[in-house]
């Protein structure tokens, strides 16, 4: 399954954009981020041929879950067929209401608002410690919550 993250504004050269390139790149499944612009511009079309790809937003009135919770729905998805997950980060107004209502889920690393570049590099942590999870690797401690 490709995990694809979707993010408003442009993260360039920073710490930030360092860590989410150290994520992406230790994580076995196929992964692409797609930068749009603060407003404007729109969300890649699925491809028509595949069946239609899981929605996460992550929104701070989301669900949280914790990490084993989230590697498991990564991993039902997975198993389920589904070839794409998308994570859509917004831009400092949020989401239009049509996103956030057509989401399969509402995510959330919790009730405080965080910058943008610090959610991406959070979700891409996140993203690798569920594949880990999914495969036994050790970074997960199963103390860890």
């Amino acid at each position: 399954m490709q995990l694809h993250i979707i993010a408003r504004g442009k993260i360039g050269r920073s710490p930030e954009a360092d860590l989410v390139e150290r994520y992406l790149d230790r994580i076995q499944w196929k992964t692409k981020v797609t930068e749009l612009p603060d407003e404007g511009g729109s969300i890649p079309v699925a491809d028509t041929g595949a069946a239609a790809p899981k929605t996460v937003v992550l929104d701070e009135r989301g669900k949280t879950m914790t990490s084993v919770k989230f590697a498991n729905l990564l991993g039902r998805w997975r198993d389920e067929g589904v070839r794409e997950t998308r994570f859509l980060i917004g831009a400092a107004d949020g989401h239009a209401q049509e996103v956030v209502d057509s989401a399969d889920l509402l995510f959330s690393f919790g009730p405080a608002t965080w910058p943008h570049m610090m959610c991406r590099a959070m979700l891409a942590e996140q993203l690798f410690r569920a594949v880990a999870i999914l495969s036994g690797h050790p970074y997960h401690r199963e103390g860890a919550r």
